[in-house]
C-alpha cells in the first residue's frame, strides 16, 4: 500500500476520550486531509474501558468531523501506520513532561520506521490540565468530569 501523505495517525488509549485529546485531533484534522484516531489495546494497561466502549465515546464525540476514521489496533505503533498507509504520527503536548516522554516516544519510532515523521499539536491552555488518568479517578470516586470530557462522552458516562 501506497503511504497517505494526506492522512494523519493519532494513537492513544483514550480511556476515556478527553477534551484535550480532542482539542489534539481538530487542530490534525484542520492541517491534514484525513485522520485516523486509533485505540492502542495494550494489554500492559488496566483500562477502566473496554475498546468497544473507548470507541463509541470516540465516535460520539466526533460526529461534526467527517475526515475523522476510528480504529483500534494492537502492537507497535508504526506497523500499524505501515498498514494503513500512513507516514505522519500525532501526537499531542500538554506539558515539558509531555514533551519528554513524547520526544522518546517519536525518536524510537524514528529508528523502527524513519519514512514515518512524528507532528506535535499542542492543547489549548484551557485542555492541558486534562488527563485521561485524572478523569478514571475522579470517575472512581463518583466526582464530577463534566470539564473534563465532552457532552456526548458525559451523557455516554452517565448512562451506563
Amino acid at each position: 500500500m501506497g503511504l497517505k501523505k494526506n492522512t494523519a495517525l493519532y494513537v492513544g488509549s483514550f480511556d476515556p476520550v478527553t477534551l484535550g485529546h480532542l482539542d489534539v485531533l481538530r487542530s490534525a484534522s484542520e492541517v491534514f486531509e484525513n485522520v485516523i484516531i486509533a485505540i492502542a489495546d495494550n494489554p500492559d494497561k488496566r483500562s477502566l474501558f473496554s475498546i468497544e466502549d473507548r470507541k463509541h465515546m470516540i465516535e460520539l464525540s466526533i460526529e461534526d468531523l467527517s475526515k475523522v476514521e476510528v480504529d483500534s489496533f494492537s502492537g507497535l505503533t508504526v506497523e500499524y501506520a505501515k498498514s494503513k498507509g500512513v507516514n505522519v504520527l500525532i501526537r499531542g503536548l500538554r506539558s515539558v513532561t509531555d514533551f519528554e516522554f513524547e520526544k522518546e516516544l517519536a525518536q524510537n519510532n524514528g529508528v523502527l520506521a524513519p519514512e514515518i515523521k512524528t507532528v506535535f499539536f499542542m492543547t489549548n491552555p484551557e485542555h492541558s490540565y486534562i488527563s485521561s488518568s485524572a478523569v478514571r479517578e475522579i470517575l472512581n470516586n463518583k466526582g464530577d468530569v463534566s470539564k473534563f470530557v465532552s457532552d456526548a462522552v458525559l451523557s455516554y458516562l452517565l448512562s451506563i
